[in-house]
């Protein structure tokens, strides 16, 4: 099967193509009356299983998350998989893992995604965690599959297993290939469930024939030929076009009433009034958009935000459960002791996900069931699973909600919770009929959840040879955990998720300072709505750390490269960040550079390090080297190329690595230059693309990439590790040219004109 083929084969299998014949589809009427060797395990072994954050930690029923592949007659094989592609190649990679454990060709595997009627709960799709995690359970379960396979070809060509050889789904005996049978012919019709014994051996990276290879991606050629179906294409019979009606942005105000005949104009509208939701539904979208836009609708005064000018000193003095993350030695009496004190405190605001297309979803919701299609990164049952949060909201068992993935226009972390999923289902369960909502572009700007905004205090003590003595770092930041609309939406607060505040481990920690102390300032109160962005609190976290440990570097008056080498010992880091500068093609000396102009194009490079990973991943080291260029007339400032090392273990697809580490990058380039959302008192400020300014193609600099591959390690992810340091490196160049430091994110040409000023 060529790659288009494959393409085609799995838009065929979305499930709008036959929608109405998914509803309420079981796993085990989905694989009735097919050939199929169906291989399962219990989520809940963890000698089985790779933890999985946010499962389930019970034996899921085995009509819906038990089985994770499938083989048919044929010998193709269709994988199950609970992570989801959201644009970023995954689904490439775990065909890829599967392919390769099976011995199976890779134009042989098929994956069906994100559906949760058919595929496990594997938790949410963030983190990285998709090939780190996802990708491990796959793995053991196609050894699984391949070991079964092999016992039953034994039995077959009457011979031991361990005689037994496999290429491309064939099984031969070693020694006489006419002795042979394929997977397809093993099946024979039947249907075999097999308990995971977590003994399956797994290849060893040598033998790899796939796995490492730049494979490329599935999704690719149904996207630039317009042929791929994302949420936004999804239509069912009988839909409806929904828009919903809201106060200002992020205003707080709640409905008082609603003149239904200010839109009896309008053919074909009915208006929906649902506790504190408003929306209107038409035949054609069109009059949905004219209806919602004439509506006549009375809100309450907006709650009080504080001045934009002012969020910095509101997040510092907000109520707060302050925690140690970390402390090593004296810090007190260090910085007491300490030739010279350094201290500096970093600012990062409010950012928007700022998706290309807005949210979407399709809802049909009769019958006390209900179905729908949402670009969701958890579209299953758990605490935050989108399935969990639409029954709650309608008021149905878990098992009467279907949630079928389709990918949408980028998300990172803004479909962690799916608004539009909320909106269509309320709007389809009290018209009853399938409702699309499509967000304008007002309403995805105004009503996104942003990154929570981070403040850090940071102080130093330098002995007389300017080596680090003492190391103090404070954070203030909320909780980076996405919030539902859903209590907004039915007069209640915003739903507020009880994970603990997703700080900690962004905290870089990984300087060997002898004396050094980390404290957050955990923080639950929240001016506009938080969630998670990509990287959460890593990409502040490390703009703060890596820049002050740049101003202590030039304090010392040391080449910023070899003072970080001074305080690392962990191998892969100091690899990492040797390998970027080596590329970069660094010159060892003090920032700034001497004899700085005092106008014209200012030019400068700085350095940054960064470390992305958790328990359930493994960690991977990103170093980096910015280049910019800063008109010292305007304060613009230009980044024509990034050099990029990336090391995140054992590298399954390095074509996709590197897809994700330019997406990385360029979107981190453009929250650091251009990226603020904006407020007054009446509500969010920042609704299109001119009052919210994004990277744009004339601003995208050359990546350089190289990539660290370490097939003896687990794979660590690289969904958000290159974001990390992009903040620091461009601040630490831009001190470099200029010798003013930038403290505040997005480095604007305002901001860093009014900083230019300073030189004096």
């Amino acid at each position: 099967m060529s790659a288009n083929e494959k393409a085609r084969l799995s838009a065929a299998t979305t499930p709008s193509a036959t929608p109405t014949a998914r509803r309420g589809i079981s796993r085990r009427t989905f694989l009735k009356a097919t050939g199929v060797l169906v291989v399962g395990f219990s989520l809940a072994d963890p000698t089985k299983l790779v933890a999985v954050p946010g499962a389930r930690a019970q034996t899921m029923p085995a009509s819906r998350l038990d089985a994770w592949l499938a083989i048919a007659e044929n010998g193709t094989v269709t994988v199950y998989s609970g992570k989801v592609d959201l644009g970023t190649g995954v689904e490439t990679a775990l065909a890829q893992i599967a392919a390769e454990e099976l011995d199976v060709p890779f134009a042989a595997v098929t994956v069906v995604q994100g559906d949760s009627a058919l595929t496990p709960d594997q938790g949410s799709t963030v983190g990285s965690f998709t090939v780190a995690v996802g990708g491990a359970q796959l793995r053991r379960a196609a050894a699984e599959a391949r070991q079964a396979l092999l016992g039953l070809a034994a039995d077959r060509l009457g011979a031991p297993a361990e005689q037994l050889t496999v290429r491309d789904g064939v099984v031969s005996v070693a020694g006489d290939p006419a002795r042979s049978v394929s997977y397809g012919s093993l099946v024979g019709g039947r249907r075999l469930d097999i308990e995971m014994t977590g003994d399956a051996p797994l290849k060893s990276p040598p033998d790899y024939r796939i796995v490492g290879q730049a494979v490329p991606r599935v999704d690719i050629p149904a996207k630039v030929t317009g042929r791929f179906e994302y949420v936004q294409n999804v239509r069912v019979p009988g839909m409806l076009h929904g828009r919903i009606v809201r106060p200002a942005p992020q205003s707080g105000a709640t409905l008082v009433s609603v003149d239904e005949d200010s839109v009896r104009d309008v053919p074909g509208v009915r208006v929906v009034v649902r506790d504190n939701l408003v929306g209107v539904v038409a035949e054609r979208e069109e009059n949905a958009i004219k209806a919602a836009r004439q509506l006549k609708v009375t809100w309450s005064a907006p709650a009080p935000l504080p001045r934009m000018e002012d969020i910095f000193a509101v997040v510092r003095n907000m109520p707060s459960d302050d925690r140690v993350l970390g402390e090593e030695g004296d810090v007190a009496a260090a910085l007491s002791a300490a030739a010279r004190t350094l201290q500096a405190t970093y600012e990062y605001p409010f950012q928007s996900h700022a998706m290309m297309g807005p949210s979407c979803a399709v809802a049909d919701v009769r019958d006390g069931r209900a179905m729908i299609w949402s670009g969701t990164q958890y579209p299953h049952d758990a605490p935050r699973g989108l399935q969990r949060l639409l029954a709650q909201a309608l008021d149905l068992p878990t098992e009467n909600v279907h949630v079928i993935y389709a990918e949408g226009s980028g998300c990172y972390g803004r479909y962690t919770t799916d608004d539009a999923a909320l909106d269509a289902a309320l709007l389809s369960q009290t018209i009853g009929r399938p409702v699309r909502v499509q967000w304008m572009r007002g309403d995805e700007h105004g009503w996104d959840h942003y990154n929570t905004p981070m403040l850090f205090d940071l102080r130093a003590g330098l002995d007389a040879s300017g080596n680090v003595v003492a190391w103090e770092h404070q954070v203030w930041s909320a909780n980076h955990a996405g919030q539902s609309l859903l209590g907004s939406q039915t007069g209640g607060e915003w739903a507020i998720s009880t994970r603990p505040v997703l700080i900690g481990d962004d905290t870089p920690k990984f300087y060997e300072f002898p004396n050094r102390r980390y404290v957050l300032h955990a923080q639950e109160t929240r001016p506009l709505r938080y969630g998670n962005n990509r990287s959460l609190g890593a990409l502040p976290s490390s703009f703060a750390a890596e820049s002050f440990l740049d101003e202590l570097a030039a304090a010392a008056g040391q080449d910023p490269v070899q003072y970080r080498l001074r305080y690392l010992s962990e191998p892969r880091a100091i690899a990492a960040l040797r390998a970027a500068v080596e590329r970069a093609g660094w010159e060892p000396r003090p920032s700034p550079k001497r004899n700085l102009p005092a106008s014209g194009v200012l030019t400068g490079r700085g350095v940054a390090l960064g470390e992305y990973g958790q328990p359930q991943t493994g960690t991977t080291w990103i170093g980096m080297v910015a280049d910019v260029e800063v008109d010292s007339a305007s304060g613009q400032v230009r980044v024509p190329r990034i050099v990029v090392a990336h090391d995140c273990g054992l590298i399954v697809n390095p074509d996709g690595v590197r897809n994700q580490i330019e997406g990385n990058v360029l979107q981190s380039l453009s929250r650091a230059l251009f990226e603020e959302v904006t407020w007054d008192s009446n509500g969010v400020t920042s609704v299109d693309w001119r009052t919210y300014p994004i990277l744009t193609f004339a601003d995208v600099p050359d990546v350089d990439i190289v990539l660290i591959n370490r097939p003896e390690l687990r794979s660590s992810g690289a969904g958000e590790s290159a974001t990390i340091p992009t903040a620091a490196a461009i601040a630490n160049a831009i001190h470099d040219a200029t010798g003013v430091r930038v403290r505040r994110v997005p480095f604007t040409a305002e901001r860093v004109k009014a900083v230019l000023a300073q030189r004096g």
